[in-house]
């Protein structure tokens, strides 16, 4: 899971509570959790899941959360978080929690770290594969594909309202920095 690669620079700086948002309801949901929690332990880190399921619950769990000194947010990918992302955002930097995104397109809009593929990439693949349907290709003879290409992306005026130091060597393997 490549977004975790990223997810441990936030994991030392919160050096003590990490919430997962995720969907509950997706196996991929399950599954990005039960990485983050595996990793977290030897670092001294909790986690603890945060399921998306309307907006109401996720301002009443983010709220809540953000009573805990030192936390930081986590987000997996699914459709849940893609519709309430931009409430997300805003709730990240209300309660002054990094938080860290699978796409770019939140920290273009305040949030402090994505890591993920970019969808773009996927659009030519996914033509292709669409062109070969269309001339009798099976779906299930096709392979399946994987990104291979993962885009790490800083808001560093939002590092800097939270009054963190996002560390050369970090910024050097970004992709993009937001100034």
């Amino acid at each position: 899971m490549c977004q975790l690669c990223s997810s441990m620079s936030l994991i030392q700086w919160a050096q003590g509570m990490l919430a997962v948002l995720r969907d509950a309801a997706a196996a991929s949901g399950i599954g990005q959790f039960a990485v983050i929690q595996a990793v977290a332990p030897p670092l001294g880190v909790d986690v603890s899941p945060i399921d998306l399921r309307d907006a109401a619950e996720i301002e009443r769990t983010v709220a809540s959360f953000a009573r805990f000194s030192n936390g930081g947010l986590i987000t997996t990918a699914s459709a849940l978080m893609a519709e309430h992302g931009d409430l997300i955002v805003a709730l990240a930097a209300r309660h002054r929690l990094p938080a860290i995104f699978t796409r770019r397109s939140y920290v273009r809009s305040g949030g402090l770290i994505s890591y993920g593929p970019n969808p773009v990439d996927s659009w030519n693949p996914a033509a292709a594969y669409v062109d070969r349907i269309l001339k009798g290709a099976k779906p299930a003879d096709l392979p399946v594909q994987a990104p291979t290409k993962y885009e790490l992306v800083i808001n560093l005026k939002t590092a800097k309202t939270l009054g963190i130091d996002i560390p050369a060597t970090v910024l050097a393997r970004a992709d993009e920095v937001i100034e």
